[in-house]
């Protein structure tokens, strides 16, 4: 043991230049190491904070209609928004094109479409491989919301918020 130690010794005290030798090298090197880690930390901090700042919609529209996410976000497997507003032709799915796009596995391209006629919502399955509950049960056709209703397609559970019903009371 001893002589492992005294070649280590010997190792990291050779001289480099006049005044530098290799432990002071590693030492000062470690160090440059040790301060990046912690700005990289401060700085995933910062973006952090930043993200959940600008992902909390302030719900300014408090009176429009719109799905709350019940799940929690850090949860599911994939990005998502905290709340996705409905218009009066909503398609979801897993494809790009639709309105509120959710990257689930279980869900379709083109899984539901939520409609607004004479002021109602409603949904409808798009016919699906995994359907659409409401309230717990699937749902074969389309079916009128009302406020706070829960919608699960696939992973994901909705709150339904109809804004327009809170104006009408």
């Amino acid at each position: 043991m001893g002589t492992i130690l005294d070649f280590l010794e010997a190792f990291f005290s050779i001289q480099i230049t006049a005044n530098l030798t290799l432990y002071g090298l590693l030492a000062m090197f470690f160090r440059y190491i040790f301060v990046i880690i912690i700005y990289y930390f401060i700085f995933n901090i910062i973006k952090m904070i930043y993200l959940d700042i600008r992902g909390t919609n302030d719900m300014n529209y408090v009176a429009d209609t719109y799905l709350k996410l019940i799940n929690r976000k850090e949860r599911l497997p994939f990005k998502i928004q905290e709340h996705y507003y409905i218009g009066d032709n909503t398609y979801i799915g897993r494809d790009e094109s639709n309105d509120v796009v959710l990257k689930d596995r279980f869900i379709s391209k083109k899984h539901a479409r939520i409609i607004k006629d004479q002021g109602i919502y409603f949904i409808e399955d798009l016919n699906s491989a995994n359907g659409i509950y409401l309230n717990g049960e699937r749902i074969n056709e389309a079916i009128e919301l009302k406020d706070k209703d829960l919608i699960d397609i696939g992973q994901v559970e909705f709150l339904f918020v109809n804004g327009d019903d809170s104006n009408e009371k």
